[in-house]
């Protein structure tokens, strides 16, 4: 297997959910993965649809002081997946750079302590949610393309 991409900056920006793009899920058009994420974490409409106008790291915040749903831990990886789905199949060019990244590990690696979804940036070590759910994305995009 070829080096992993341990960085979701640079030439992997496009990897991040703080890249900015469209993504249109259940419903509503947010500017990034990490506005349509923090607004699942709402329960109300109205709380939700604020996220539209959100830039990442306002909607990062914004997602610290909502009342949080009371099934979020156990869904949230589900619809992370999802809004990560959402991302590469509505952004075809999105789509061809993730194929590109062929069969090289994905992992966040980060300096934030994020070991849920990334990994220390220093060892690696963490759960690396993110870089799974991004893994298994670009294997249904590569099968879909073939």
């Amino acid at each position: 297997m070829s080096e992993a991409i341990t960085r979701f900056r640079g030439e992997y920006e496009f990897l991040s959910n703080f890249y900015e793009c469209p993504v249109t899920f259940e419903g509503l058009t947010y500017g990034s993965t990490e506005a349509a994420f923090q607004a699942q974490k709402c329960t109300t409409d109205e709380e939700r649809k604020a996220f539209t106008e959100y830039r990442p790291m306002d909607s990062k915040k914004a997602g610290r002081n909502v009342s949080l749903r009371h099934d979020w831990d156990s869904v949230k990886v589900g619809l992370m997946e999802g809004i990560i789905r959402a991302k590469f199949t509505q952004n075809a060019g999105l789509a061809e750079k993730l194929i590109a990244t062929g069969d090289r590990e994905l992992v966040e690696g980060n300096s934030w302590h994020d070991l849920f979804w990334g990994a220390d940036g220093k060892t690696l070590e963490g759960e690396n949610h993110l870089g799974r759910i991004l893994m298994k994305i670009r294997t249904e995009l590569k099968q879909s393309h073939s």
